[in-house]
């Protein structure tokens, strides 16, 4: 005869569930994670072999990002209406197939629109994966779940240039694409048998389609203004003839949301300050760190004459540094509060862009650039976390995830931003078809990433809360 507790215990056995599933969508989640960093060190190899112009380059590091952001919203939204599992399968299916596609690209454009339907299948993947996690798991699973999530989107940027740096070496900078098609097969096969399917609660007329489109379409264009800024200039009819389009189409995005009966973001979002504060914040945040590491992969191949497997071991201190900063974060806000951590992080950040700036023209990295990435990474793990922190702590818990995903959204659409401002800083700067990978070139973008982070810093000083959260609990980055 079963006691109380016996029983207890025998129910909480039944509802444990196997961890495979979340094998299989973290493993999913890691080729996302990996492929926004992967073929930083490898650009210099793909602009050589496919004959890119310098000021094109960083398309192949844009494109994917931008149609992961700017489409995450819709792909989280489509995951509640279309069914969680069916939604990741697809997404898993067109990021494989167009993995392959970049590995077999022979122009630069080939490689850049297969690169941002890779981006289309991560925006719908990464969500539906992540919901399905909490759907499957409860309780203390959950946790241990959302830790291992965490995990890898805090550990993909640093595998990601080590992978990059290795596969480029070793064998040839396809094959940053290529690994991706096995595992991608083999995941979608086993979820097929692991995952059991859920049914949607509505279909493709809710979806908002047209918000996602003109988002999309405005950041595409605002970009390629941005990057046609080196041969254009600022105030050329074309570049104003661009912005002004991308101005419109982003207008359009904004009334397409008033309209949306199922909007990607419920205007009642945007009054919430701390949110909308954050947001902000991560958009520069990620812009600095995205530049740093796209000047920085160049600068060290294209004018220090390392290898793309050394490139990638040089990165390797900053990820460290970012980790350790992450994890002190919520002691030092607990301590000091949100924005004291957040203006000392991104001073830090501003201090670390200094040093790099100042490195001489033949720099040698132990002396002259490990300073930089080990100060710039402090600061960054620090933001990051007070980002997060500040971004929830008026969040209700039933807007917890669209909170999350505009976050992420941010993340996302900052990293592009940030590529594609400092490239154009960096182009306008240097001379000739090397002028990313030249010493004047990444000098002058770095400078711009410091003056980005202490115009944050101030803007954090008007915005960022001062709550200190009682109990601290470490918060993952991607």
């Amino acid at each position: 005869m079963h006691t109380a507790d016996q029983a207890a215990h025998d129910q909480k056995a039944e509802s444990r569930q196997p961890w495979f599933p979340l094998i299989l969508l973290s493993l999913a989640q890691f080729m996302v994670v990996l492929d926004v960093t992967v073929v930083n060190v490898a650009l210099p190899s793909i602009g050589e072999d496919l004959g890119f112009a310098a000021g094109d380059l960083q398309w192949v590091v844009t494109a994917y990002v931008l149609f992961t952001g700017g489409l995450l919203l819709l792909g989280g939204r489509a995951a509640d209406m279309l069914g969680r599992r069916r939604v990741f399968l697809t997404g898993l299916v067109i990021f494989t197939a167009a993995s392959l596609a970049s590995g077999l690209a022979a122009s630069p454009g080939q490689l850049i629109v297969s690169r941002a339907v890779q981006g289309l299948g991560a925006a719908m993947l990464s969500p539906a994966a992540l919901s399905l996690i909490t759907a499957t798991y409860s309780g203390a699973q959950r946790t241990t779940a959302l830790t291992i999530w965490g995990a890898i989107a805090a550990s993909g940027a640093a595998a990601g240039m080590l992978f990059g740096g290795m596969l480029t070496t070793w064998l040839s900078w396809e094959w940053i694409f290529y690994i991706n098609v096995p595992v991608g097969i083999a995941t979608g096969l086993l979820s097929l048998r692991a995952i059991a399917p859920a049914a949607g609660s509505g279909g493709l007329r809710r979806l908002d389609l047209l918000g996602a489109l003109t988002l999309v379409s405005g950041l595409v264009l605002l970009v390629y203004a941005i990057q046609g800024t080196d041969t254009a200039g600022w105030g050329s009819p074309e570049t104003l003839s661009l912005f002004g389009a991308s101005a419109v189409l982003l207008a359009g995005f904004i009334a397409a949301e008033r309209s949306a009966r199922q909007p990607l973001v419920p205007p009642a979002t945007w009054r919430v300050r701390t949110l909308v504060s954050a947001a902000g914040l991560m958009l520069g945040a990620m812009g600095f760190l995205a530049g740093y590491i796209f000047l920085g992969s160049l600068y060290m191949q294209g004018s220090l004459g390392m290898s793309a497997l050394e490139t990638g071991l040089a990165f390797l201190p900053l990820a460290v540094v970012i980790g350790l900063g992450s994890h002190v974060a919520p002691q030092l806000l607990a301590r000091l509060g949100a924005r004291a951590v957040a203006i000392v992080g991104l001073l830090a950040m501003a201090g670390g862009a200094g040093l790099l700036a100042s490195a001489p023209d033949q720099a040698s990295y132990a002396g002259d650039l490990l300073p930089g990435l080990l100060v710039g990474g402090i600061g960054i793990g620090l933001v990051f976390v007070t980002i997060q922190v500040t971004g929830m702590s008026e969040v209700r818990s039933e807007t917890a995830g669209l909170a999350s995903g505009m976050i992420t959204t941010a993340h996302e659409i900052g990293a592009a931003l940030g590529v594609a401002v400092l490239s154009a800083v960096a182009a306008s700067a240097g001379e000739g078809a090397a002028a990313l990978a030249s010493p004047a070139g990444f000098e002058a973008g770095i400078t711009v990433a410091g003056s980005i982070a202490l115009g944050l810093a101030v803007i954090a000083a008007a915005t960022v809360p001062a709550i200190r959260p009682v109990a601290p609990a470490q918060v993952s980055i991607h």
